[in-house]
């Protein structure tokens, strides 16, 4: 079950580094997300209140609540979740600005998964290092595409539906359990 739960969190983590950091701090909406890294492609469901961002991804959910400074990973088929401090650097990008962004620069209008939108060209710091990617902007808030320059990544938002979300998509189920996060030994993983 373990293993099961570490590749788990590997995914849910790699996709969120991969999209940056940020909650939306007024848009209420859902959509289907699809994110591509190279040959590889992840498909979940996403909710957006406020500070608040649920994504449901087959067998696993992740909630971020900024506003209470916490993120769950929800199992519901063991009908438990871990709890960790929110890692803000692998939160998902749900709204127009990006923490650090130096410069914005518009590249005009095209239609995105059915949506009008406009493009821009963002650079933005993250993790010491600047970062340049394509990002179109739905009802001028609402990131429908975020691409790196070079095309080794893409997140799509599709069937958006701007409209309030259930509270209770936020929270873990109270009937599961609480387990704390497995400790992870890199020393023995590594060999050494």
């Amino acid at each position: 079950m373990h293993r099961k739960i570490f590749q788990t969190l590997s995914v849910v983590c790699v996709s969120m580094m991969l999209l940056g950091a940020t909650l939306a701090r007024a848009q209420e909406y859902s959509a289907d997300m699809e994110s591509r890294v190279g040959k590889e492609t992840m498909n979940a469901k996403i909710f957006v209140s406020k500070d608040k961002v649920r994504m449901d991804m087959g067998e696993s959910l992740m909630i971020i609540r900024n506003d209470l400074k916490v993120s769950w990973m929800v199992m519901p088929t063991e009908k438990m979740y871990m709890e960790q401090p929110i890692d803000m650097s692998r939160a998902p990008k749900v709204n127009k600005n990006f923490d650090g962004e130096l410069e914005r620069v518009a590249m005009g209008t095209e239609t995105v998964n059915g949506q009008p939108a406009e493009k821009f060209k963002v650079t933005y710091v993250e993790n010491g290092k600047e970062v340049s990617v394509y990002q179109w902007l739905a009802d001028g808030m609402i990131p429908v595409r975020i691409e790196a320059l070079d095309g080794s990544y893409i997140m799509d938002y599709k069937n958006l539906q701007i409209a309030a979300q259930p509270a209770d998509l936020f929270e873990p189920p109270a009937d599961f359990e609480k387990m704390q996060m497995p400790s992870l030994d890199l020393k023995s993983m590594m060999g050494l």
